[in-house]
């Protein structure tokens, strides 16, 4: 079964992972165009691909990655690297709530042509985005590494 959820934890993280880091290559892509056609189309397909991606692979690895603890008798709090691990993609998720409206208002100012406002909300999604990419990516590299000395919860 820990095996099996495992597995289960891994594909999320790949949905997760991988879309968020895809996303910003092509929306950065689609910037270097300044054809407000391309960058509207390209933030529609960031918000689709959220949806379609980013949320599932969320799920999947949540209840791959609390479920592989359980039947691996990990402590989940007490143990540090999958608490600072939980902390950080809490703290990513956080982000993502800027990130998601700003992405709204990119695609309205794309579609309408307001490239001014296109480039301002860009400075936002940029910042919003690099803290919903990099959190995800420490907790990642605590996953894999399992540093022993990081505090835990001990009760």
């Amino acid at each position: 079964m820990y095996l099996i959820l495992k597995l289960v934890h891994l594909a999320g993280v790949v949905l997760f992972l991988g879309n968020i880091i895809v996303g910003v290559f092509w929306k950065n892509h689609a910037d270097r165009s300044g054809n407000t056609t391309v960058m509207a189309n390209t933030i529609d397909g960031i918000i689709a691909a959220d949806r379609i991606f980013t949320i599932p692979g969320i799920l999947l690895l949540l209840a791959g990655g609390i479920g592989a603890a359980i039947a691996g008798k990990y402590s989940i709090l007490g143990t540090g690297w999958i608490l600072w691990a939980l902390v950080a993609l809490i703290l990513a998720g956080l982000a993502f709530g800027p990130l998601s409206r700003t992405q709204r208002q990119l695609s309205l100012a794309a579609h309408t042509g307001n490239i001014d406002e296109y480039e301002r909300l860009s400075k936002g999604w940029n910042f919003w985005g690099s803290v919903a990419l990099l959190l995800p990516i420490v907790a990642f590299v605590l996953m894999i590494l399992k540093p022993a000395n990081l505090p835990a919860l001990h009760g």
